[in-house]
């Protein structure tokens, strides 16, 4: 379990840091492709997991040979 003091993000939140539609954060947690929390009825997703997620999909540049 993370720490209590670990960032957590509204779907709307989450939606305007990544540019990723707030519906598109729903339905992952919908389908429990991501971690969250519940805090009553309540949704949110940590800062961690959209770290994380960003991480995943960085792609290094190629370098180009300048022969």
């Amino acid at each position: 379990m993370k720490q209590a003091s670990e960032k957590l993000l509204t779907v709307f939140e989450a939606e305007a840091l990544t540019g990723r539609k707030a519906s598109t954060w729903r339905r992952d947690i919908l389908r429990r492709k991501i971690p969250y929390v519940k805090i009553g009825r309540q949704v949110r997703i940590p800062i961690e997991t959209i770290n994380d997620l960003i991480r995943s999909g960085y792609r290094a540049p190629i370098q180009a040979d300048r022969s």
